[in-house]
């Protein structure tokens, strides 16, 4: 039931961002909201437990990724820096932003999942230099020009103003930061 709802959920923040109401989600999910409040105390909870749940489809995406033989570390960094779910695709990740003023619980909980969990793509960067792919560079570095770029992404309004989707900057980031670090810089 939890996992129904939390999909819900996800769908109607797709349609409407964090101002979804809970009578939103349950007209959804064809429930009361009285049935929403059995598994889910307060609107609060279910956005806390929503970024859980969407960062752990990103981390199923992620293990898919690394799982695929076919790729090489390249492919594997790239696809890892910019893996999202397919039920993400249409996201407006600007109003994400917006969130922290209301409910300051769920967005510290996506920052939280964005800084940590930097084991795996660490290690495929170190991978990629021992194999001559990648140019030896400060992991700390990439990871926090990452991780400031997706903060910018998410708190400021450049990307609407500029008409840029959230997956078309981030495509664009990781593509610079690949370049970047590549031996022969194609």
């Amino acid at each position: 039931m939890k996992d129904k709802i939390l999909e819900a959920a996800m769908r109607v923040y797709y349609k409407k961002g964090a101002r979804f109401t809970m009578d939103d989600l349950a007209a959804e999910l064809s429930m009361s909201k009285k049935t929403i409040y059995t598994v889910f105390r307060d609107k609060k909870t279910l956005l806390y437990d929503m970024v859980d749940f969407a960062f752990d489809q990103i981390k199923e995406s992620e293990a898919a990724i690394l799982g695929n033989n076919s790729l090489g570390i390249e492919e594997k960094l790239q696809g890892i820096l910019s893996v999202m779910p397919e039920n993400f695709t249409g996201i407006d990740f600007s109003e994400i932003h917006e969130m922290g003023a209301k409910y300051p619980q769920a967005y510290a909980r996506i920052r939280q999942r964005l800084e940590s969990g930097w084991e795996t793509t660490l290690g495929l960067l170190k991978e990629g230099e021992e194999a001559g792919i990648f140019r030896p560079v400060n992991p700390a570095l990439f990871q926090m020009i990452y991780d400031a770029s997706i903060e910018r992404f998410l708190s400021g309004d450049e990307l609407k103003n500029y008409q840029i989707p959230y997956m078309d900057a981030l495509n664009g980031l990781v593509d610079m930061m690949i370049c970047g670090i590549k031996i022969n810089g194609e």
